[in-house]
């Protein structure tokens, strides 16, 4: 490998902080609100249909790490992002994960297509099997008489 400077141990804890940071379903839903523009906290709880204590937590979570800003008005809070650019991450992220579903579900349809031509081939043995059974029970009766 090519002898390059890589990020600091300090820098990449940085990273890794504001990464974890993000890492939760609610907070990532109210960032995809707060990159749109600022919202009143409780315009923010009714569209993520929310209990107030479960978003303040995760609100706190986000502005300690400085990925959310407030501002008061008289005693409305609003909350916005940072950084305009974490539209562009979640776009990121967003397109990331939709190239990896798009492997998945062409696993899937793979997957699906050889469950087709399982069933296909199992239908056919078990209709050759009722016929067997069939023409056997037939063939016990027409001994017995009945």
């Amino acid at each position: 490998m090519p002898s390059a400077t890589f990020p600091s141990t300090e820098l990449q804890t940085l990273k890794a902080q504001f990464f974890k940071s993000l890492a939760h379903p609610i907070r990532i839903r109210i960032l995809e609100i707060l990159v749109r523009g600022e919202v009143k906290v409780q315009d923010l709880q009714k569209a993520l249909d929310l209990d107030q204590p479960i978003v303040s937590q995760q609100l706190a979570r986000l502005r300690s790490s400085g990925i959310v800003v407030t501002r008061k008005e008289g005693t409305t809070t609003f909350y916005a992002v940072s950084d305009p650019m974490l539209g562009d991450l979640l776009q990121v992220a967003r397109t990331i994960l939709n190239r990896q579903l798009v492997g998945v579900r062409s696993l899937l349809r793979e997957l699906a297509s050889e469950d087709r031509e399982r069933d296909k081939g199992k239908g056919r043995r078990e209709k050759a099997r009722a016929k067997s059974f069939s023409r056997r029970a037939h063939d016990s009766l027409a001994a017995t008489g009945s």
